[in-house]
């Protein structure tokens, strides 16, 4: 170790005190992030923090134990089954403490998140490079200042972490962050205050545990450190060699002295706690998450959807090294590298392969060096820093279970400390001898925004780029629809429910399209399906009514309608719908029961009192009838029909200057209003005659 802090002397000229170096590495870590204070919610922050209702108060604190990241029941087959409920804790706190969605504020947490973890490190990388020993007093010796310095500052000041701390939704990755180090900070300070070498503290290592289940509580590759912590324990506490032992099995050595290293010193101990900790833990997130993977699709992931298992372990191989080229040369960073980004590697003919074997190549080597170095030092480091590449990101890889994305930048946060570490290393062995868009999301950014016109040419794009992208079918499908331009909307939503048969959301809007193309029959199918594949679909309900109210089959309508409102009681248009088709049809008792029911359900909605005043003004309740019309009106007072209907009500009643005040008041908000205009004039030809019989 004195021979690595020696070759850094030419990068960093004297030792920092501790507290120096960390203040150092937080205001470095500040102000190369600080400029994001001030970004808007974008892109994945909109799903979950803006549309997310778990943020808001009226939101039990209970529902977030059940809800995925997005505001969603895990329960639902649609849930995308990311469980952080502490992560969106935080982000409630930040609500409340804010005073609503101000995005400053989150992002302020955000830095100081980041910053602090990169102090953090300091304390991590001085474990990592030099060792675990501590003074008679209990307190641990920073036995490398100059190498935990340099590694922490290239962590603080990585930009692969952009994603994670410019982007809100990043929370995730710095909090699991967070508490995994202080897990792996636990966990050493359980030998701590051991006076005889291999004795440790349970206390530590139970609570190291506890630490690793939060930080899986905030981001799912939390719980991987526990395999550090085993890692580092077997290399550093039990000063095991790995390469001796494999040797010593390998040539059936009966003089296994390590076997009595696991024995005295309490290894196989720890290691046992740390495995029935994991598993454990698994065990019950597996639980929490219904005990089904989530329903990722080809356009998430591509190469998990190959049939040949060549073919995806080639390309998983090429998402690898994308990501070690992430972390050795950031020069084109994306925030989102799915949905046809990276094309499929289909043949050995591909020139990306090479940089498989580029990677397999530094990997072996790495590999052979840290099993073989003949210094020990050297082999240490060069194996934790392997350790911490890659156990953090073992979530990530796809060896285990399928994943929503191809590359994540946010996924190298953790994993991005080992790459510093062997950068470090290199770095002293060199003082020794002298980007494709994401076009789906701009369009719905775009779309969000009222640009129809440019979202339109990103969607179209985006399609272009990759002819499966259901999600961008729809969407554009969405805009034709609202432009009229049916024909498209309804070819681009078929192709997108033929590619993906169960897309719920792709069949109900083209229902809209075919009902609106007057192909009933065709539209009824497609809402029909869109709700077998997803039962509770109130808005689906809710336009498989108009259709029916459309054919006349007013029974099967208020039936669709009364299952959107069972699904959805405050589904007001479908609650206005009844409403309305019971008064067309002369069920003036009925409507009224059901305009009161809506009322006690969504009591300020001014549209329900509008409808029941109409149905209770032909009913001759005029006094209630009047009450709702100025309170609909006094919720939204240039609505012209609202004064026209009081209009009516009052001529009706008798009350007829007060019918005129309004007819008047209705025809200066809508002139052409022709109902108005008609009852206008005989109302003025009767004060006419009233005056002229005065006369």
């Amino acid at each position: 170790m004195a021979e690595l802090e020696a070759d850094l002397e030419h990068v960093i000229p004297s030792s920092v005190p501790p507290f120096w170096a960390k203040l150092v590495v937080g205001l470095v870590s500040l102000v190369c992030f600080a400029r994001s204070y001030d970004g808007e919610f974008v892109f994945d922050d909109s799903e979950a923090i803006v549309n997310n209702k778990d943020l808001r108060a009226e939101t039990p604190l209970g529902d977030l134990w059940h809800h995925d990241f997005w505001g969603s029941r895990l329960s639902s087959n649609t849930s995308h089954k990311s469980y952080r409920p502490l992560t969106v804790l935080t982000f409630r706190i930040n609500y409340y403490l804010s005073g609503g969605f101000h995005p400053v504020s989150f992002h302020v947490v955000n830095i100081l998140l980041h910053a602090g973890i990169s102090v953090l490190m300091v304390d991590v990388f001085s474990v990592l490079f030099g060792g675990l020993q501590y003074t008679s007093k209990g307190r641990r010796l920073n036995l490398a200042p100059r190498s935990s310095l340099l590694a922490a500052l290239l962590f603080a000041v990585h930009p692969v972490h952009t994603e994670c701390v410019a982007g809100v939704v990043g929370r995730a990755d710095l909090l699991g962050a967070l508490f995994f180090l202080l897990s792996f900070l636990g966990y050493c300070r359980a030998f701590r205050e051991s006076n005889k070498e291999g004795t440790h503290s349970t206390f530590w290592v139970l609570l190291s545990i506890l630490l690793g289940a939060v930080a899986m509580l905030c981001k799912e590759q939390g719980i991987t450190v526990l395999g550090l912590n085993a890692v580092f324990d077997i290399l550093v506490i039990g000063k095991l060699n790995v390469l001796e032992i494999v040797q010593k099995v390998l040539h059936k050595d009966k003089s296994l002295e390590y076997i009595g290293v696991l024995r005295n010193g309490g290894l196989l101990f720890r290691m046992t706690l740390l495995a029935v900790g994991g598993a454990g833990v698994l065990y019950v997130r597996w639980k929490i998450m219904g005990t089904g993977p989530p329903p990722f699709t080809e356009v998430d992931n591509p190469a998990s959807f190959a049939d040949s298992v060549v073919v995806r372990a080639i390309n998983y191989n090429y998402y690898y090294s994308l990501n070690a080229w992430l972390l050795l040369c950031p020069w084109w960073l994306c925030f989102d590298w799915s949905m046809g980004c990276i094309p499929l590697i289909k043949s050995a003919g591909d020139w990306r392969v090479i940089a498989l074997a580029a990677l397999w190549f530094c990997l072996i080597g790495l590999i052979c060096q840290a099993l073989c170095s003949a210094d020990s030092h050297r082999r240490r480091i060069l194996t934790l820093g392997l350790g911490f590449l890659v156990i953090p990101f073992l979530p990530a890889s796809n060896l285990f279970f399928r994943v929503g994305f191809v590359v994540a930048e946010r996924v190298l946060y953790l994993p991005s400390a080992g790459y510093c570490m062997l950068l470090t290393l290199g770095c002293g062995a060199l003082g020794k001898h002298t980007q494709r868009k994401v076009h789906y999301n701009v369009g719905k950014n775009l779309a969000d925004n009222g640009n129809q016109t440019a979202a339109i040419r990103y969607y179209r794009e985006a399609v272009r780029l990759n002819p499966k992208y259901v999600h961008a079918m729809n969407n554009l499908g969405n805009i034709l629809k609202e432009r009229n331009e049916l024909q498209e909307a309804e070819e681009l939503l078929s192709l997108a429910v033929q590619i993906q048969p169960d897309f719920a959301a792709a069949w109900m809007n083209l229902g809209i399209v075919q009902n609106s193309l007057k192909r009933f029959e065709a539209a009824e199918h497609s809402y029909r399906t869109a709700i077998r594949h997803r039962r509770k679909y109130p808005d689906c309900y809710y336009n498989l009514g108009r259709l029916y109210a459309d054919l006349n089959r007013h029974v099967d309508a208020l039936n669709a309608w009364r299952n959107a409102t069972v699904l959805k009681p405050e589904h007001s248009l479908a609650w206005n719908n009844m409403i309305i088709l019971l008064d067309n049809t002369g069920n003036l008792a009925q409507a009224e029961a059901v305009g009161r029911e809506a009322l006690e359900l969504i009591p300020n909605d001014h549209s329900l009192m509008f409808s029941l005043a109409n149905v209770l003004g032909k009913s001759q309740k005029y006094k209630e009838s009047e009450a709702l019309f100025l309170k609909a009106i006094k919720a939204h007072p240039n609505t012209a029909s609202y004064h026209g209907n009081l209009a009516v009500l009052y001529h009706r009643w008798g009350h007829l200057d007060l019918a005129k005040k309004h007819y008047e008041i209705s025809l200066q908000l809508d002139p052409t209003a022709p109902g108005t205009k008609e009852n206008y004039g005989l109302l003025r030809r009767k004060l006419e005659q009233m005056q002229k019989k005065d006369v």
